[in-house]
């Protein structure tokens, strides 16, 4: 994939990923103690939906702009009142937005991004806030440098572009990595959904890796059959807080039922890769 974010931000897949992302963020926040967050692709941070690039492919009318249009969000309430409060339609919130709304005093936030502007723009963000880093180095260089942090518990999220070959072997490798250095850690980890095959291996090469307690939870728009196109999107969640299984399905349901086309070949499925 050719990938800049500003062409896409606020498509399906971001929704996807951002609204179980905030449902992991408000099962840290019932403990009173602190934890951390790494984002090892964080991006500008935050994306004008104005800009030629969005307007060019207008991704977010079919993700985001949908989802603002509910009368009711239902599962999804809190991650569409929270964009919203971050500036949505005009500007979708990318992850670390996101995160940093969530934050209470005693957390923090660690955000990585190698990309100079990209980095630039993030860095300017969140110049002078004590609780966020920012870093410009590669992410998976990062997950060995700045793992386990202090706190002792938190979430570290690996959305790669996958513009490069071997990310799902990056992905498998980093996950097996960060699940013996950093094992009372939520991990969670973003993939695309062209065509099967290379899933079922990423999900063969997970097992295979002897991490534990691994869930999967996708979501398709059509059937996963084009190499060529981006048809869905998962997220790999080691170490899900109590209850995050049981709660991942309505909320992809109901994103089904917003951003669907009625595409005989759409679904979701939230699957246990691995055992507890």
């Amino acid at each position: 994939m050719n990938y800049r974010h500003a062409f896409h931000a606020g498509n399906f897949a971001d929704c996807m990923k951002h609204a179980l992302l905030v449902r992991l963020l408000h099962a840290l926040r019932r403990k009173e103690t602190p934890f951390a967050v790494l984002d090892t692709h964080a991006g500008r941070g935050a994306y004008d939906l104005s800009a030629p690039e969005a307007e060019r492919t207008g991704e977010w009318r079919g993700g985001v702009g949908r989802l603002l249009g509910l009368a009711d969000a239902g599962p999804l309430a809190d991650y569409v009142a929270l964009v919203r409060a971050l500036g949505a339609p005009a500007r979708y919130p990318g992850s670390p937005a996101l995160v940093r709304a969530l934050l209470r005093p005693q957390d923090r936030l660690v955000c990585v991004e190698p990309h100079p502007e990209d980095h630039a723009a993030l860095a300017a963000r969140f110049r002078g806030d004590r609780q966020v880093a920012v870093h410009r180095r590669d992410g998976w260089e990062a997950l060995r440098a700045l793992t386990p942090p202090p706190e002792g518990r938190g979430l570290v999220l690996m959305d790669p572009p996958f513009e490069q070959e071997g990310e799902f072997d990056r992905l498998a490798a980093s996950v097996a990595l960060l699940r013996r250095r950093f094992r009372a850690g939520i991990l969670a980890a973003w993939y695309p959904i062209k065509h099967r095959a290379p899933v079922r291996a990423f999900h063969a090469a997970l097992a295979a890796g002897g991490a534990r307690d691994l869930i999967a939870a996708e979501l398709w728009l059509r059937a996963p059959t084009d190499p060529a196109r981006l048809n869905g999107c998962g997220l790999v969640v080691a170490n899900a807080p109590f209850r995050f299984a049981e709660e991942c399905g309505p909320m992809l349901a109901a994103m089904l039922a917003a951003l669907g086309a009625r595409d005989s070949g759409e679904g979701w499925a939230v699957t246990r890769i691995v055992e507890e």
